[in-house]
């Protein structure tokens, strides 16, 4: 991903909320598989880590960003935005530049 395409994926990801939120359990299978799903059907998502969740937030984003094939557009404070476009190129929401 070149760095003007991170630039359009932070902006698009500005005006969203958080559609999860990651507490004290952590990263357990269930959110990964959560995750996934709303990856497959928004391709960009944002993601809260509560402060209960005592694991550093850089390791939690690659770790999902791992297991879910999606790429991390940006971690800033305590949000994780990720984003992994659609397999078919006809169902893509988001066209980068």
């Amino acid at each position: 991903m070149t760095s003007k395409q991170r630039s359009y994926l932070k902006g698009l990801a500005m005006e969203m909320d958080s559609i999860f939120q990651i507490g004290k359990s952590s990263l357990t299978p269930e959110v990964t598989e959560a995750v996934n799903e709303a990856l497959q059907a928004r391709e960009l998502i944002k993601i809260t880590v509560l402060k209960s969740c005592l694991d550093d937030i850089r390791e939690i984003s690659r770790v999902l960003a791992e297991r879910t094939r999606s790429e991390v557009v940006q971690v800033i404070g305590r949000k994780i935005v990720l984003y992994k476009p659609a397999k078919d190129e006809q169902k893509r929401k988001i066209i980068l530049p």
